[in-house]
């Protein structure tokens, strides 16, 4: 046990050195980003057929399968499980994270439009960068505050261009809007508060086995939405069915996992803000597949991210420079 966690923490010192972990580093943020917008569409298209409890449990089941067949054969092999006090982060993760998070989130797109949901959904990486600078000591780097306040205005006019076409999904007026609202804010902070108590964990266990953890822990959380799952399974025409396995294995299981890789070599703050990437590429996944034409607000807002993401970048490549 103590072997496997000295040689994890050498790693973690080591990696973010080397231009090849670096290269993998920017390819695991590409590949979060992606499917994580992928998601967004995903959810939106099988959400008639799932309800949000059974939906969170039907993903997190098939995530925990096929990340568990990769992970569990060296698990065995390293004994390298958590013990005692090592398991309340991941407790914590995995219930507001894999379970909470889901949840809402799910709910939350059945009461309002997805460019309202993108906005306060990206109200996390804010939420992040603040509590990575108090609690993981990661201070309040100058280009990381400009720059995701910008990004922050591209999602809003990614957001005003979304509910300018379209109002709440549920049609159910101002209560509805409330509780969609709520739940995303809901949504965004256990979002948050999960990235930094995840952050510590990483030192001790690599990304695949803390990713596994916490997907089990929020299944097991979700285990009384089984007999709503098995119910609207039986009914749940094939496409949706497949959309279930593929949100499962995608955006959970390797989305997840990826996060936690990029998380293990990069400041919570800065890597949250990565996210702000999200709601412009879901928007380019939507046009392609669903055949959703972005606003011109939509395509200015997603420009706006990418220029606030890249400032956020900003002073970690003057110091290279230096």
């Amino acid at each position: 046990m103590a072997t496997t966690h000295t040689r994890s923490e050498e790693s973690a010192a080591v990696l973010p050195e080397g231009r090849s972990t670096s290269a993998l580093g920017i390819v695991a943020v590409v590949v979060t980003v992606v499917l994580w917008a992928s998601a967004f569409v995903g959810i939106r298209a099988i959400g008639p057929t799932f309800s949000p409890g059974s939906l969170t449990l039907g993903r997190l089941a098939v995530a925990a399968v096929v990340l568990g067949a990769l992970v569990l054969p060296q698990l065995w092999k390293s004994r390298n499980f958590p013990q005692g006090h090592e398991w309340w982060p991941i407790l914590a993760y995995g219930v507001m994270w894999f379970g909470g998070y889901n949840v809402a989130l799910n709910a939350a797109e059945h009461l309002l439009d997805a460019g309202t949901s993108a906005m306060l959904i990206n109200v996390a990486p804010i939420l992040v960068a603040a509590m990575a600078g108090i609690f993981l000591k990661e201070g309040f780097p100058r280009w990381l505050v400009i720059g995701s306040l910008v990004a922050f205005g591209g999602v809003a006019l990614i957001a005003l261009g979304s509910a300018s076409g379209s109002g709440p999904v549920s049609g159910k007026g101002p209560t509805a809007d409330v509780a969609g609202v709520l739940l995303c804010l809901l949504a965004a902070v256990l979002a948050a508060v999960s990235v930094i108590i995840q952050k510590p964990v990483l030192r001790k266990f690599p990304a695949g086995q803390a990713t596994w953890f916490g997907i089990m822990v929020g299944a097991l959380c979700c285990l009384p939405f089984t007999g709503q799952l098995v119910s609207e399974l039986q009914a749940a025409p094939l496409p949706a069915t497949l959309g279930l396995g593929y949100l499962g294995v995608f955006p959970t299981a390797i989305a997840f996992t990826t996060w936690a890789y990029a998380l293990s070599l990069v400041d919570a703050g800065k890597l949250a803000a990565t996210t702000y990437l999200v709601p412009g590429t879901t928007i380019l996944i939507s046009w392609l597949l669903l055949g959703e034409i972005p606003s011109v607000w939509g395509l200015v807002g997603g420009a706006v991210c990418l220029v606030g993401v890249g400032l956020t970048r900003r002073r970690s490549r003057e110091r290279s420079a230096s």
